[in-house]
């Protein structure tokens, strides 16, 4: 069914999708890409709409903070919407214990993720939104996520949570990390593998 976007209050445009408020819900609609054989789009909107709410419905009913899915169609999420603020606008200026206790939580969250199988594959502060209502962190955007318990998947997902940090909070860098990490360790019982892995590929990148 077709639906005039024009007429709704978009939130932001990227290379994938449009996200848009309606009726206070946050929409999340995959565009047509013109570049693509037509059948060939439709299938691939439609698989990584499923794909994505099939990842966030997994993800909260593992008691991790994500928007609740309200409905799905071929190309559209609709979704809960969070207000807050990012927690890459948000994270430089906090105190340090605020800031301990923030990434305590995103490692928790990142933890349970994890042990649910699910790989976010996009694991950044912009993805990240603290909540203005419950003060909690909640992960978005599951776009580029899958599920895996593969050790490597969770490796490279970690390092790219710290690749983050490192460009976009450098300052706060060290302590940021220590905290993310003491709390994934401490939450997921298999994370010795996996940090191990996440050490291989640093000095992998590293050296190239």
């Amino acid at each position: 069914m077709s639906h005039d976007i024009t007429k709704e209050k978009i939130i932001q445009r990227g290379a994938e999708a449009i996200l848009y408020l309606r009726d206070g819900e946050l929409v999340k609609e995959r565009v047509a890409k013109g570049y693509r054989i037509p059948q060939i789009d439709v299938k691939i909107r439609k698989q990584r709409t499923r794909a994505e709410a099939k990842l966030m419905e997994r993800a909260r009913a593992s008691n991790v903070s994500v928007p609740r899915v309200r409905t799905e169609d071929d190309f559209r999420l609709v979704m809960e919407y969070v207000k807050g603020t990012k927690l890459k606008d948000a994270l430089n200026s906090m105190d340090a214990e605020a800031r301990r206790k923030t990434c305590e939580e995103v490692g928790a969250l990142v933890a349970g993720l994890h042990i649910a199988g699910i790989i976010h594959g996009d694991l950044t502060t912009s993805n990240m939104i603290l909540s203005g209502s419950d003060g909690r962190v909640y992960l978005i955007d599951f776009g580029l996520g899958k599920f895996s318990l593969s050790a490597e998947d969770r490796a490279v997902d970690l390092f790219l949570l710290y690749e983050a940090l490192k460009s976009t909070h450098f300052a706060v860098l060290d302590e940021c990390w220590e905290s993310v990490l003491a709390a994934y360790a401490d939450c997921f019982t298999a994370s010795k593998d996996v940090l191990a892995r996440m050490e291989t590929i640093k000095k992998r990148r590293r050296y190239k």
